[in-house]
């Protein structure tokens, strides 16, 4: 039996996320079906986490375990020649038996893309969020140094999320402007359910003057969903890295 590695890019606009749901198409689904045709058996795959409808990736990771003996190099290019083209095999390689996308993974890093004008977006609509109200970026530094180190970000969960703690450790959070579209990275050991949408979020608040950077800390510290506002659209948000 192989333990086979993934890395994966996708477009998750006609997605129902990455997990297989019923009646629904999802991300997992696909790629276990196209993995069926190649090798000849029903495949559950493990995923390093889950995304939600609409959000993207650039590298995804997944693993499942074969009894196939097709060369690792061929891998890539026949799961592919039977997924859509809205999700690609970057990557497969062989793991060791013990390997496990979700419970060995200690970090990843997310990006979340803004277009800051009055006008719509016509090309790149489903990777990008649209906000008209001009933002003060340098306040969004600001307010986005106060999210860095380990916290309780029990503000920034949405409901659904089971998880036994609400702690996590944000390594990264940078922001940057090229003309109106502004890009936000953000690092951290781990993520709870909607927290990346609900923080930018938040710092939007802070680049329209409607909260202090300050305020952030005070948001953090209360533990209090309905003090951190409306998350953001999921167009805007894609899995850049999965750290192993």
């Amino acid at each position: 039996m192989r333990n086979i590695k993934l890395i994966i890019e996708y477009d998750g606009t006609n997605y129902c996320g990455w997990q297989r749901q019923n009646d629904v198409m999802t991300i997992q689904e696909e790629i276990e079906k196209a993995i069926e045709k190649i090798t000849g058996e029903v495949t559950q795959i493990t995923g390093s986490s889950r995304t939600d409808a609409g959000v993207h990736a650039k590298g995804y990771t997944c693993n499942f375990y074969t009894k196939s003996i097709i060369p690792i190099e061929k891998f890539t290019g026949a799961i592919n020649s039977k997924l859509p083209r809205d999700i690609v095999i970057l990557k497969a390689s062989d793991v060791p038996d013990e390997f496990h996308s979700r419970y060995n993974c200690i970090g990843k890093m997310y990006s979340y893309t803004i277009i800051n004008r009055r006008e719509a977006i016509a090309v790149g609509r489903n990777y990008i969020y649209h906000h008209q109200r001009i933002l003060d970026v340098e306040n969004m530094k600001l307010g986005a140094l106060y999210f860095i180190g380990t916290h309780n970000f029990s503000s920034f969960k949405n409901l659904g999320s089971s998880v036994k703690t609400s702690i996590r450790t944000i390594t990264k959070l940078d922001i940057m402007k090229n003309e109106d579209i502004i890009k936000i990275y953000i690092a951290a050991d781990g993520f709870l359910y909607n927290m990346v949408r609900i923080i930018v979020g938040a710092l939007i608040r802070v680049g329209e003057g409607k909260i202090k950077p300050s305020e952030i800390k005070n948001i953090i510290e209360s533990r209090e969903r309905s003090q951190a506002g409306k998350a953001v659209p999921a167009c805007g948000l894609c899995l850049e890295e999965v750290f192993y």
